[in-house]
């Protein structure tokens, strides 16, 4: 489990394909600190360490993932945002991630308002009751919150720390983004929709 509170962003700096996947290795200053088997959030995306040292680490991505994500987009030196798994003695800062992505978007605008970033993005229409206004969702693993919603779109304000301190940075329009909804939400959403096969 995860906050959405991106703690570093990492860069790609190998990509090597095997059967069934990929192999990606990420530099990171916390890299002397993991270790083999524990969970890292990858732009939102749970991975397994299955290898490491001081400077590096590396994980696997299986097609699963690579086709249902935006880690398949990946390439050497790109930025990546990276969290490690939640640890009990840990502040909830962010909200309950899992690090299971729901769907991808697209970002559709970027607009700079005084000082913050306004975010655009487009996402699969089914998902839409799952977009609440002034909810949480995890954009490549960063908890937001949902400013406005319309149709199969929604907006994103980002502050300065976070537009420099995540990945959103290097994002351009027409950029793939990593979604993940609130949990919460969903489990509200499944309670009603048996509630009402249940009253059919």
């Amino acid at each position: 489990m995860f906050t959405g509170i991106i703690k570093s962003v990492g860069k790609v700096t190998n990509i090597t394909s095997f059967d069934g996947g990929k192999e990606i290795t990420i530099a990171s200053d916390f890299a002397n600190e993991v270790s083999i088997d524990q969970s890292i959030s990858i732009n939102g995306v749970c991975h397994t360490v299955t290898a490491c040292d001081d400077k590096t680490f590396t994980v696997q991505s299986v097609e699963e993932t690579l086709r249902k994500t935006n880690i398949g987009d990946l390439n050497e030196d790109d930025p990546v945002n990276l969290e490690r798994s939640l640890r009990p003695d840990q502040l909830l800062d962010g909200h309950i991630v899992q690090g299971h992505v729901d769907a991808t978007g697209s970002i559709k605008k970027i607009e700079q308002e005084d000082t913050d970033w306004l975010f655009t993005i487009e996402y699969p229409e089914e998902h839409s009751n799952l977009i609440v206004g002034r909810g949480s969702i995890a954009i490549d693993g960063i908890s937001l919150t949902v400013a406005h919603e319309e149709d199969n779109t929604f907006m994103v304000a980002i502050i300065p720390y976070t537009y420099e301190h995540t990945n959103l940075y290097s994002k351009e329009v027409g950029d793939t983004v990593n979604l993940e909804f609130d949990v919460l939400g969903k489990y509200v959403v499944k309670y009603m929709k048996n509630r009402g096969e249940e009253n059919s």
